[in-house]
């Protein structure tokens, strides 16, 4: 087969590549070797009696041709565009995060483990985010100074933008660097929201903290747990649409924070991001009416679908929102809510199955809670950008520049006259 052939100019099977030779060869930085071999890309045999690494030209051979492959789409599924990733698999009605069942660790760890999971394979107990006082302050006024209505995605892309601006070393991109912002950069998400309590949380587990921005009801524990629950079950899905954006990103070498921004672009979407906020307020109508029936006949006529249901990859039940449901029914005040999604779905499905999907079960929590419809993007929000800079991390690891596409050109055949 041709792909078994060597590479032109490439080193003999025989003998070992110098790191420098296996950069040039992958047509990456010496950084990025040692990078794959931390991932179990590559095998590395230190130099005798020296301080340096050889590799065993076969195997980086057939790395490249990966690489070569992957940067020119041929993935075998019509030419759709192929990345190979080791964060999220999704596998018929589960998830995984490294190999690990999402559902387990969001119902056993916090948010932070979660994330430090996703970026470095390692769970550091007890884990919190902190925030410089500078970033905050930053990031705050620049948040304070937009108008009223705005909405939380852009509030929160102000604040990475503002957040970016103060640090200095944003252009680092090492994993050590890249890691140190990210740390930094959720929490100073959360604290430059405005407050909905008198008195905003500033410290302990980063859903506490979220929760005053986003209700002014008095938290309790089973609530806190919910939303942490939610956040980490939320922190990644594979290459949803504002993860791709991301990976496009850092693959042009844009900085962690500029990365979150692109994401949290295409996250403002009524077909990613905002359809917790869509579910949110058919709930509350079906709440208001006492009946389904009514309020999905009027969604139907007015030809829209009806949101919180169902999802491409998930043939069954949404694990997510499965995990979501049993934690909101040891809230009472979530009885109602979850009645009337029980009602929602059950309507829904009397001629095509379909099942709850976690923004319904995200609108329950936020419904139930006191909090505005917007605040399941905002969990949403804060929730993925812990997967971003996850795929940010190993999209620095790759060949630069290698998601790009090619166009297929329909338009005028060319040469044409100028136009007068």
């Amino acid at each position: 087969m041709r792909d078994q052939e060597p590479l032109p100019g490439s080193a003999s099977a025989e003998r070992r590549l110098s790191t420098k030779e296996a950069a040039e060869l992958l047509g990456v930085k010496p950084e990025t070797v040692y990078a794959y071999v931390s991932r179990g890309q590559l095998s590395s045999r230190r130099v005798p009696g020296g301080r340096g690494s050889t590799f065993e030209a076969k195997e980086v051979e057939a790395l490249a041709r990966r690489n070569r492959r992957e940067s020119s789409g041929s993935s075998g599924s019509g030419g759709e565009l192929s990345v190979r990733t080791r964060i999220t698999l999704i596998d018929r009605d589960r998830y995984y995060f490294r190999g690990v069942d999402a559902v387990e660790l969001a119902a056993r760890h916090s948010y932070e483990e979660i994330a430090e999971w996703l970026w470095t394979g390692q769970l550091r107990p007890g884990v919190t985010f902190t925030a410089p006082d500078a970033a905050v302050d930053v990031a705050r006024r620049a948040v304070d100074a937009l108008p009223e209505h705005t909405g939380p995605t852009d509030r929160l892309r102000v604040a990475a933008i503002a957040a970016a601006v103060a640090d200095p070393l944003r252009f680092d991109l090492s994993e050590e660097a890249v890691l140190g912002s990210a740390r930094t950069l959720i929490p100073t998400l959360v604290a430059a929201l405005p407050p909905a309590l008198r008195d905003r949380r500033d410290d302990g587990p980063l859903a506490h903290r979220l929760w005053t921005r986003l209700t002014g009801r008095p938290a309790d524990e089973a609530s806190l747990r919910a939303l942490d629950t939610a956040l980490g079950l939320l922190v990644d899905h594979d290459l949803a649409a504002s993860t791709l954006a991301v990976r496009v990103a850092a693959s042009a070498r844009a900085h962690a924070y500029a990365a979150v921004s692109a994401g949290l672009g295409v996250l403002e979407g009524p077909l990613h991001g905002a359809a917790s906020g869509l579910a949110h307020r058919l709930l509350l109508d079906v709440l208001d009416r006492g009946d389904a029936a009514p309020v999905i006949a009027e969604e139907l006529r007015a030809g829209r679908r009806i949101p919180g249901l169902g999802h491409r990859l998930y043939p069954g039940e949404d694990p997510r929102a499965r995990a979501l449901f049993g934690l909101l029914e040891e809230i009472p005040r979530a009885e109602p809510a979850l009645a009337a999604a029980h009602d929602i779905a059950a309507t829904a499905a009397r001629h095509t199955p379909l099942h709850a999907n976690v923004d319904l079960a995200l609108a329950v929590f936020t419904a139930s809670s006191g909090m505005p419809a917007t605040a399941g993007e905002t969990i949403f929000a804060v929730a993925r950008t812990a997967g971003w800079i996850a795929h940010a991390l190993e999209e620095y690891g790759e060949r630069p520049l290698r998601m790009r596409p090619s166009g297929i050109y329909v338009g005028p055949k060319p040469p044409r006259p100028l136009p007068e």
